[in-house]
């Protein structure tokens, strides 16, 4: 039952993402055209439209990537492989390693698919979901974003601000996507059983999503995770000079509602229908937000 699932799932991302993903024999979704408005290496460095070596000469023509790749051009079923088989080889050379090295290296590897490859991570992540999910949600994820600051490679999702107060409205625009369906949001203030980990807590938000990409079937370019920068009171990252959020003390009372209010109004003026999930916030604030903006 939960093989037919996956493969309910898989077909489901592979028509999502046709750009990337190649017909699979006959019950597979026949693979539309999709406009692409970059060429050459502003392709290769995004990864929703990045195909690595997957690129077929034609398309390397069209696109302007002749000589940018590797000439051999390989399926995306090879390209799966060659990853199952780098993770498997990760798990074998890290024998013997404590719990938490392995886990921030399975974390990493994957981290760095995401990064490279969309298509390819999500169809790891479906096909794998069981053995996936603890890596890139709990329990690695709190781990993630204890060391979130010194693991940080390239931004992911949004950051709103006590500084941005004013500028919300027009700084939700500058999201690319059109229409987004589910967010999830956090303030960093209670990551599971850490505390207050400030800006380093938007690793719950990206992990969460991606779970309900690969296990519920959400349109992974229809989400969006989203940190709300407050200030943190945690002492240790107040004084580490690598801490990527604001280093002053947490946003308290109307302060604090103040820059939620003013987030929650641009958010809903652009993406009026989109399901909004508050998560990790502190006890106080869970009632207060829910009966603030419930309707």
């Amino acid at each position: 039952m939960w093989r037919h699932a996956a493969a309910r799932r898989s077909a489901q991302i592979r028509r999502l993402l046709s750009t990337s993903a190649p017909s699979t024999g006959a019950g597979s979704a026949v693979r539309g055209p999709c406009i692409v408005h970059k060429r050459g290496t502003d392709i290769l460095h995004d990864p929703w439209y990045n195909k690595d070596t997957a690129f077929p000469l034609t398309e390397r023509d069209r696109l302007g990537l002749r000589g940018l790749l590797p000439p051999r051009v390989m399926s995306f079923e090879q390209q799966y492989e060659r990853f199952i088989n780098s993770y498997h080889s990760l798990e074998h050379n890290t024998k013997g390693e404590p719990e938490s090295v392995v886990s921030l290296a399975k974390w990493r590897i994957l981290n760095r698919l995401h990064d490279r490859n969309e298509t390819l991570y999500y169809r790891v992540l479906i096909d794998n979901i069981k053995d996936f999910a603890p890596i890139i949600y709990t329990p690695t994820v709190g781990l993630v974003c204890e060391n979130y600051s010194g693991l940080f490679r390239r931004p992911r999702g949004m950051y709103f601000s006590a500084k941005d107060k004013g500028e919300m409205m027009s700084m939700i625009y500058n999201w690319p996507a059109e229409k987004v369906d589910m967010i999830v949001v956090t303030d960093g203030s209670r990551i599971l059983g850490l505390g207050d980990l400030g800006v380093q807590g938007i690793g719950i938000p990206i992990g969460k999503l991606d779970v309900y990409v690969a296990a519920a079937g959400i349109n992974p370019q229809k989400v969006l995770p989203i940190m709300l920068d407050v200030r943190t009171n945690n002492e240790k990252l107040l004084e580490d000079k690598l801490y990527l959020g604001l280093r002053q003390p947490r946003l308290k009372g109307e302060e604090y509602l103040a820059v939620v209010d003013e987030f929650m109004e641009a958010v809903h003026a652009r993406w009026p229908k989109a399901v909004v999930q508050f998560e990790d916030f502190q006890m106080k604030w869970e009632f207060e937000t829910l009966q603030r903006y419930r309707n």
